[in-house]
């Protein structure tokens, strides 16, 4: 199964999840409806009428289903709204601290390290990384509607009990779930179980109100009676719709945990790192679960079960421990050593699976621009949202390898808007020079020192190693305020067009950057699907497949070529003329991107194995095409890991 049809499974979920919810408020509303009924029934009984009363009422049940259906749905969305911020949101609620990227904790500064390689790894932004600080369990989860304002989530007992192996091992499986489209479905069952308890809390109420009036008055009534029968009716309603919601949340969640269990043992290619963790959680007297008030309606997002063990199998969120480490490890028998608290000292420091960084591997060779590797498209699509051992070990070696003293400024807000400027800044002197005055009248004084003192160190990243320092600057970068991220935002855009023109880099870095922090800094939410048949955005593929020809060689025929092999790849009239080099800018790119991200999941897939086969048509692929490729593909929300190819040639 690969990326794309992990898409599909999760859009389809969700579609299940809206029929199983409205079915929930249709039995939800006779069943109210018939506590009314009873409620009348009841009434003119006590008050003597003789006329009869019919079960069947329309105007009745027409209100009842308005008054209903409505409480419902504004406590779906009342819930849904209030986690609208993504997974900061819901990190906090459980009780979360964000880990500061310059922590002192060495415990912390190895778990933002397996973080940071992770989505080097995956080629998708860096996450903000909290702490359950006053969960001593093991445990963790990932939270978001996107992968823009995804966090990663573990408690105390995470970052303190297991070692780096382990705790990779736990962080791929919650990548897994970011990547596969777990988290957007989480938060609306949050919301769809929020708004069916709220008529349960609406019978509580009413039971409650008619206590303290009859203790108040001190004698009741048949309408006081008949109001407190209702009240327990709703209650039973609610409670009971609740029930079965969880039913549905507990099914989902349990096949996906599999799923992750595997997604992690392929990211890492190591076993005994999630085997071990969930070992741990057996030998923990606490064991994963999580104290917070708030961890019931939360309990589907977490990677082990975080409740006491449920009476009832089928209410338990996640699969039975040894039945999830059997499948990763056959060989357990079963048993378990008590788990003792470990700190980083005693844990070899934070070196790479096997201790990678304490044998002083080198960095991977740095290619220039002028780079070229040859790109099989298969190869390409296959690694779509499934990053490797490979890719992790590499993103590893990349962040050990940067010039002392810049990783520790990508980790802090003033200074990371300073490596971005930096890294738009020209070697051309008169054109730097006027960057440099620029940034003097415009930016935050301390901005513009900070710049003039990372400039020495920019030069010495590798051109394979730009994009990569941009996606490590993404959270101290999201801790902006608005002012900051508008001045931000233009300083970059005229820094990258100061020369009068925008390269493949500066295009592919600001793609970047608005593509992940104008979600949070201009509530920009990503859309639902329009566009389900390829002849629907038939116009704007040729649009990307042409700037990507065009991009790629200044021969004619191999820019015709190019263009052909990617639309007979969408099954296109490859002879239709290519579009002109007029018609192929940087601003119809963005346009055509901005329409195709509302496409399915199946014309992404189609479009991306047609950039990449565009790209390879000539038998060579430069550095700056494979970043364009993959600033395409994050686009349409399908990261590409770095294609090491072009690393390694």
């Amino acid at each position: 199964m690969d990326f794309f049809e992990h898409q599909e499974i999760a859009r389809r979920r969700t579609t299940e999840m809206v029929i199983f919810y409205c079915l929930a408020v249709v039995l939800i509303v006779v069943a109210v409806y018939l506590a009314v009924m009873f409620i009348f029934t009841f009434g003119a009984r006590h008050a003597d009428f003789s006329g009869s009363v019919s079960l069947w009422n329309p105007v009745v049940f027409l209100w009842v289903s308005i008054c209903t259906g409505a409480v419902i749905l504004l406590g779906t969305l009342y819930k849904i709204h209030a986690l609208s911020d993504g997974g900061q949101t819901v990190a906090e609620m459980l009780g979360g601290r964000l880990i500061e990227p310059g922590t002192a904790d060495a415990n912390e500064r190895r778990l933002m390290n397996v973080v940071e390689e992770m989505a080097l790894a995956s080629g998708m932004p860096v996450p903000h990384v909290y702490v359950l600080e006053d969960e001593p369990g093991i445990n963790a989860f990932a939270a978001g509607f996107t992968r823009s304002d995804a966090v990663i989530a573990v408690t105390r007992g995470t970052v303190d009990n297991l070692n780096r192996d382990q705790l990779q091992g736990v962080v791929a499986h919650e990548f897994s779930h970011i990547l596969n489209g777990d988290m957007r479905l989480n938060i609306r069952l949050i919301g769809v179980l929020n708004g069916i308890l709220v008529i349960a809390l609406i019978g509580y109420w009413l039971m409650r109100s008619v206590r303290t009036t009859r203790s108040s008055r001190g004698k009741g009534g048949g309408a006081v009676a008949a109001i407190f029968l209702f009240g327990v009716a709703m209650m039973a309603i609610g409670y009971i719709g609740v029930f079965f919601g969880k039913l549905i949340k507990s099914a989902v969640s349990r096949q996906r945990e599999f799923l992750a269990d595997a997604s992690s043992v392929q990211f890492t290619r190591n076993p005994e790192g999630i085997a071990g963790a969930l070992k741990k959680i057996m030998g923990l007297s606490l064991g994963s679960r999580i104290e917070h008030v708030s961890a019931e309606e939360a309990s589907h997002l977490f990677f082990s079960n975080a409740l006491t063990s449920s009476w009832f199998s089928l209410m338990a969120t996640h699969p039975p421990l040894p039945e999830r480490i059997k499948r990763i490890d056959p060989s357990f028998t079963g048993a378990v050593e008590t788990v003792r608290p470990q700190r980083e000292s005693e844990d070899g420091g934070i070196s790479f699976l096997a201790g990678a960084a304490q044998q002083q591997q080198p960095p991977p060779p740095v290619p220039s621009c002028e780079t070229a590797f040859a790109a099989h498209p298969a190869h390409i699509m296959g690694q779509v949202g499934a990053p490797r051992a490979e890719h992790i070990e590499y993103a590893a070696n990349l962040i050990g390898s940067l010039p002392d003293g810049l990783l520790g400024m990508l980790r802090e807000v003033v200074k990371a808007q300073a490596v971005v400027y930096a890294l738009l800044v020209s070697k051309q002197d008169e054109v730097k020079h006027r960057q440099i005055a620029y940034l003097a009248g415009h930016a935050d004084a301390r901005v513009h020192a900070s710049t003039l003192t990372v400039l020495p160190l920019i030069e010495q990243v590798g051109t394979a190693d730009r994009i990569p320092v941009v996606d490590l600057a993404l959270p101290a970068l999201r801790q902006m305020s608005d002012s900051q991220y508008e001045e931000f935002r233009t300083n970059v855009l005229y820094l990258a067009s100061a020369d009068m023109e925008i390269d493949l880099f500066e295009y592919t870095l600001m793609r970047i950057l608005v593509r992940n922090l104008d979600p949070i800094f201009k509530g920009v939410k990503s859309s639902g699907v329009k566009y389900n048949e390829l002849k629907q955005v038939s116009s704007q593929c040729a649009t990307i497949l042409a700037t990507l020809a065009r991009f790629g060689s200044d021969d004619e025929d191999e820019v015709a070529k190019g263009f052909a092999d990617g639309m007979n790849v969408l099954s296109l009239e490859s002879s239709a003329a290519i579009l002109s080099q007029n018609q192929c800018s940087l601003d119809d790119l963005d346009k055509a991107l901005d329409a195709l991200i509302q496409a399915s999941a199946a014309i992404k897939k189609q479009l991306i194995n047609a950039c990449a086969t565009c790209i390879a048509s000539d038998g060579r692929t430069t550095l700056e095409e494979a970043e364009l490729l993959r600033a395409i593909a994050d686009s349409l929300d399908c990261p590409i890991p770095p294609i090491l190819n072009a690393i390694a040639a």
